[in-house]
Protein backbone atom coordinates (compact mmCIF):
# COMPACT_ATOMS: atom_id res chain seq x y z
CA UNK A 1 0.00 0.00 0.00
CA UNK A 2 1.81 3.28 -1.26
CA UNK A 3 1.24 6.19 1.13
CA UNK A 4 0.06 9.75 0.40
CA UNK A 5 2.54 12.16 -2.04
CA UNK A 6 -0.16 14.78 0.24
CA UNK A 7 -0.40 15.42 4.10
CA UNK A 8 -0.88 18.48 6.15
CA UNK A 9 2.09 18.15 8.54
CA UNK A 10 5.43 19.37 8.70
CA UNK A 11 7.40 16.68 6.91
CA UNK A 12 6.56 14.70 3.81
CA UNK A 13 4.80 11.13 4.17
CA UNK A 14 7.40 8.63 3.07
CA UNK A 15 9.12 10.37 5.69
CA UNK A 16 7.30 9.68 8.78
CA UNK A 17 5.97 6.18 7.47
CA UNK A 18 9.53 4.80 7.19
CA UNK A 19 11.76 2.87 9.48
CA UNK A 20 13.86 5.44 9.58
CA UNK A 21 11.96 8.22 11.12
CA UNK A 22 10.89 5.85 13.87
CA UNK A 23 14.65 4.95 14.54
CA UNK A 24 15.77 8.90 14.27
CA UNK A 25 12.41 10.59 15.24
CA UNK A 26 11.63 14.49 14.95
CA UNK A 27 8.53 16.42 16.02
CA UNK A 28 5.64 16.59 13.81
CA UNK A 29 3.17 19.23 13.41
CA UNK A 30 -0.15 20.09 11.87
CA UNK A 31 0.17 23.08 10.02
CA UNK A 32 -1.55 26.06 11.68
CA UNK A 33 -3.27 24.64 14.32
CA UNK A 34 -0.93 26.16 17.32
CA UNK A 35 -0.98 29.37 15.48
CA UNK A 36 -4.54 29.12 14.91
CA UNK A 37 -5.55 28.22 18.89
CA UNK A 38 -2.29 30.06 20.36
CA UNK A 39 -4.16 31.43 23.54
CA UNK A 40 -4.75 27.51 24.50
CA UNK A 41 -1.81 26.92 24.18
CA UNK A 42 -0.01 29.90 25.62
CA UNK A 43 -2.56 29.55 28.61
CA UNK A 44 -1.14 25.65 29.00
CA UNK A 45 2.02 26.82 29.72
CA UNK A 46 1.54 28.76 32.59
CA UNK A 47 -0.43 25.75 34.47
CA UNK A 48 1.65 23.30 36.18
CA UNK A 49 -0.72 20.63 37.10
CA UNK A 50 -1.50 18.23 33.91
CA UNK A 51 -5.15 17.67 36.00
CA UNK A 52 -5.82 21.38 35.49
CA UNK A 53 -3.94 21.40 32.02
CA UNK A 54 -6.81 18.70 30.88
CA UNK A 55 -9.91 20.46 32.18
CA UNK A 56 -8.43 24.05 30.59
CA UNK A 57 -8.35 21.72 27.38
CA UNK A 58 -11.49 20.12 27.91
CA UNK A 59 -13.15 23.69 28.29
CA UNK A 60 -11.47 25.81 25.49
CA UNK A 61 -13.05 21.99 23.26
CA UNK A 62 -16.29 23.01 24.59
CA UNK A 63 -16.27 26.89 23.91
CA UNK A 64 -14.29 26.69 21.03
CA UNK A 65 -16.80 23.95 18.65
CA UNK A 66 -19.96 24.99 21.07
CA UNK A 67 -19.80 21.14 22.17
CA UNK A 68 -21.97 22.33 25.29
CA UNK A 69 -24.68 23.66 23.22
CA UNK A 70 -25.58 20.43 21.92
CA UNK A 71 -29.09 20.72 23.92
CA UNK A 72 -30.16 23.71 22.69
CA UNK A 73 -29.69 22.70 18.88
CA UNK A 74 -32.50 21.44 16.47
CA UNK A 75 -32.45 17.74 16.29
CA UNK A 76 -30.13 17.34 13.39
CA UNK A 77 -27.73 20.16 14.80
CA UNK A 78 -27.92 18.21 18.23
CA UNK A 79 -26.49 15.10 17.24
CA UNK A 80 -23.55 16.53 15.34
CA UNK A 81 -22.50 18.89 18.24
CA UNK A 82 -23.07 15.99 20.76
CA UNK A 83 -20.81 13.57 18.86
CA UNK A 84 -17.12 15.51 19.66
CA UNK A 85 -13.76 13.99 19.60
CA UNK A 86 -14.60 11.90 22.61
CA UNK A 87 -17.32 9.97 20.90
CA UNK A 88 -15.00 9.17 18.39
CA UNK A 89 -12.47 7.94 21.08
CA UNK A 90 -14.87 5.83 22.33
CA UNK A 91 -15.87 4.16 18.59
CA UNK A 92 -12.15 3.44 18.89
CA UNK A 93 -12.09 1.49 22.18
CA UNK A 94 -15.25 -0.57 21.18
CA UNK A 95 -14.14 -1.50 17.65
CA UNK A 96 -11.21 -0.27 15.59
CA UNK A 97 -13.12 -1.17 12.69
CA UNK A 98 -16.79 1.17 13.29
CA UNK A 99 -17.21 3.99 11.78
CA UNK A 100 -15.53 6.19 14.75
CA UNK A 101 -11.84 3.85 13.70
CA UNK A 102 -12.65 5.16 10.12
CA UNK A 103 -12.86 8.86 11.14
CA UNK A 104 -9.76 8.16 13.35
CA UNK A 105 -7.97 6.65 10.28
CA UNK A 106 -8.53 9.02 7.65
CA UNK A 107 -7.22 11.79 9.86
CA UNK A 108 -4.15 10.52 10.31
CA UNK A 109 -4.32 10.15 6.37
CA UNK A 110 -5.37 13.25 5.65
CA UNK A 111 -2.91 14.73 7.98
CA UNK A 112 0.61 13.19 7.83
CA UNK A 113 -0.58 11.21 3.96
CA UNK A 114 -0.24 7.70 5.83
CA UNK A 115 -2.87 5.60 4.23
CA UNK A 116 -4.87 2.21 6.05
CA UNK A 117 -3.96 -0.77 5.72
CA UNK A 118 -6.82 -2.62 7.07
CA UNK A 119 -10.32 -1.52 7.86
CA UNK A 120 -13.11 -4.69 8.74
CA UNK A 121 -10.37 -6.05 5.35
CA UNK A 122 -7.18 -5.62 3.92
CA UNK A 123 -6.86 -2.87 1.65
CA UNK A 124 -4.82 -3.07 -1.14
CA UNK A 125 -5.28 0.27 -2.56
CA UNK A 126 -6.99 3.40 -3.02
CA UNK A 127 -9.08 2.19 -6.13
CA UNK A 128 -9.80 -1.26 -4.35
CA UNK A 129 -13.50 -2.58 -3.14
CA UNK A 130 -12.32 -2.26 0.45
CA UNK A 131 -10.76 1.69 0.28
CA UNK A 132 -14.53 2.34 -1.20
CA UNK A 133 -16.20 0.40 2.17
CA UNK A 134 -13.83 2.53 4.32
CA UNK A 135 -14.90 5.69 2.67
CA UNK A 136 -17.94 5.07 3.15
CA UNK A 137 -17.40 4.78 7.03
CA UNK A 138 -16.02 8.03 7.21
CA UNK A 139 -18.57 9.87 5.80
CA UNK A 140 -21.03 8.00 7.53
CA UNK A 141 -18.64 8.76 11.28
CA UNK A 142 -18.37 12.31 9.81
CA UNK A 143 -21.26 13.11 9.11
CA UNK A 144 -22.75 12.65 12.93
CA UNK A 145 -20.41 15.42 14.20
CA UNK A 146 -18.77 19.27 14.05
CA UNK A 147 -15.64 20.08 12.65
CA UNK A 148 -14.26 16.77 13.93
CA UNK A 149 -11.04 16.94 11.84
CA UNK A 150 -10.51 20.14 13.30
CA UNK A 151 -11.18 18.45 16.74
CA UNK A 152 -8.74 15.77 16.46
CA UNK A 153 -5.54 18.32 15.07
CA UNK A 154 -6.26 20.54 18.64
CA UNK A 155 -6.55 16.55 19.86
CA UNK A 156 -3.20 15.87 18.54
CA UNK A 157 -1.30 18.66 19.11
CA UNK A 158 -2.41 18.83 22.98
CA UNK A 159 -1.37 15.08 23.36
CA UNK A 160 2.09 16.52 22.32
CA UNK A 161 2.31 18.76 24.65
CA UNK A 162 1.88 16.86 27.03
CA UNK A 163 3.69 14.23 26.60
CA UNK A 164 6.93 16.40 26.15
CA UNK A 165 5.92 16.78 29.66
CA UNK A 166 5.36 13.17 30.62
CA UNK A 167 8.40 12.02 29.01
CA UNK A 168 11.02 14.76 29.20
CA UNK A 169 14.11 13.09 28.54
CA UNK A 170 13.48 10.50 25.77
CA UNK A 171 12.19 11.09 21.95
CA UNK A 172 10.85 7.04 21.97
CA UNK A 173 9.06 5.40 24.56
CA UNK A 174 8.23 1.32 24.33
CA UNK A 175 5.11 -0.37 24.01
CA UNK A 176 3.30 -3.72 23.49
CA UNK A 177 0.88 -4.58 20.68
CA UNK A 178 -0.94 -8.10 20.81
CA UNK A 179 -2.08 -9.51 17.63
CA UNK A 180 -4.00 -12.76 16.91
CA UNK A 181 -2.85 -12.83 13.49
CA UNK A 182 0.09 -10.92 12.53
CA UNK A 183 0.53 -12.47 9.04
CA UNK A 184 -2.24 -9.74 8.39
CA UNK A 185 0.88 -7.43 8.71
CA UNK A 186 3.16 -7.01 5.70
CA UNK A 187 6.44 -8.45 6.63
CA UNK A 188 8.99 -5.74 4.90
CA UNK A 189 12.01 -7.60 6.54
CA UNK A 190 13.45 -10.12 8.68
CA UNK A 191 15.70 -8.55 10.47
CA UNK A 192 16.54 -11.99 12.81
CA UNK A 193 14.93 -14.40 14.32
CA UNK A 194 12.26 -12.75 16.36
CA UNK A 195 12.63 -9.75 14.73
CA UNK A 196 11.01 -7.85 11.68
CA UNK A 197 10.38 -4.64 9.79
CA UNK A 198 6.37 -4.77 9.43
CA UNK A 199 4.14 -2.29 7.89
CA UNK A 200 0.92 -1.49 10.99
CA UNK A 201 -1.88 -0.35 9.61
CA UNK A 202 -1.92 3.92 9.81
CA UNK A 203 -3.21 3.99 13.43
CA UNK A 204 -3.17 1.11 15.49
CA UNK A 205 -3.34 0.25 19.45
CA UNK A 206 -0.51 -0.98 22.03
CA UNK A 207 -0.17 -0.67 25.44
CA UNK A 208 2.30 0.31 27.93
CA UNK A 209 1.40 -2.86 29.78
CA UNK A 210 3.53 -5.59 28.50
CA UNK A 211 1.01 -8.60 30.30
CA UNK A 212 -2.31 -6.93 28.83
CA UNK A 213 -0.58 -6.92 25.22
CA UNK A 214 -1.38 -10.59 25.91
CA UNK A 215 -5.20 -10.38 26.20
CA UNK A 216 -5.57 -8.74 22.74
CA UNK A 217 -3.52 -11.71 20.97
CA UNK A 218 -1.77 -14.94 20.78
CA UNK A 219 1.59 -12.53 19.00
CA UNK A 220 3.11 -9.71 21.07
CA UNK A 221 5.64 -7.11 19.91
CA UNK A 222 7.61 -5.18 21.21
CA UNK A 223 7.65 -1.72 19.43
CA UNK A 224 10.10 1.28 20.19
CA UNK A 225 7.13 4.37 19.26
CA UNK A 226 8.53 7.62 18.76
CA UNK A 227 6.30 10.36 20.84
CA UNK A 228 5.62 12.35 17.63
CA UNK A 229 3.54 9.51 16.67
CA UNK A 230 1.17 9.02 19.47
CA UNK A 231 -1.94 10.22 18.90
CA UNK A 232 -3.68 9.66 22.08
CA UNK A 233 -3.28 7.93 25.42
CA UNK A 234 -5.01 7.00 28.54
CA UNK A 235 -4.54 9.37 31.00
CA UNK A 236 -4.53 12.35 28.54
CA UNK A 237 -7.74 13.89 29.86
CA UNK A 238 -9.27 13.19 33.16
CA UNK A 239 -11.96 10.17 33.52
CA UNK A 240 -9.95 8.91 30.86
CA UNK A 241 -12.13 5.76 28.69
CA UNK A 242 -9.12 4.31 27.76
CA UNK A 243 -8.03 4.61 31.53
CA UNK A 244 -6.73 1.41 32.99
CA UNK A 245 -5.41 -0.08 30.19
CA UNK A 246 -2.30 1.75 29.51
CA UNK A 247 -3.38 2.07 26.03
CA UNK A 248 -1.91 4.46 23.22
CA UNK A 249 -3.43 5.30 19.70
CA UNK A 250 0.04 5.26 17.66
CA UNK A 251 0.02 6.13 14.14
CA UNK A 252 1.25 3.53 12.15
CA UNK A 253 3.98 2.74 8.90
CA UNK A 254 6.72 0.88 8.77
CA UNK A 255 8.06 -0.45 12.73
CA UNK A 256 10.91 -2.56 13.91
CA UNK A 257 8.84 -4.94 16.06
CA UNK A 258 10.41 -7.64 18.42
CA UNK A 259 8.38 -11.07 19.37
CA UNK A 260 8.16 -11.26 23.01
CA UNK A 261 8.25 -15.00 24.22
CA UNK A 262 5.18 -16.25 26.78
CA UNK A 263 6.51 -16.77 29.84
CA UNK A 264 3.66 -18.97 31.07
Amino acid sequence: MHNGSFNNCNLPPWVIASRHFNDNPQPLEIQGVKEGNRFLFERLVSIGSQEERALVFNDFMSVKFQLHHWQDQTDTARKSIRNSYLRFLRGWMMDSNSVEGAVLKRWVESRMGITPTYHRARIDGIHSQAYFEFSVDVMKGSARTNAIQSQLDILYEYCQFELLRKYPHTPIITLYRGTYDASEHDVIEQVAKREQIVRLNNLVSCTSDEERAWEFGSTVWEVRVPLSKVFFYNDLLPGSILKGEGEYLVIGGEYRVRQVMCTV
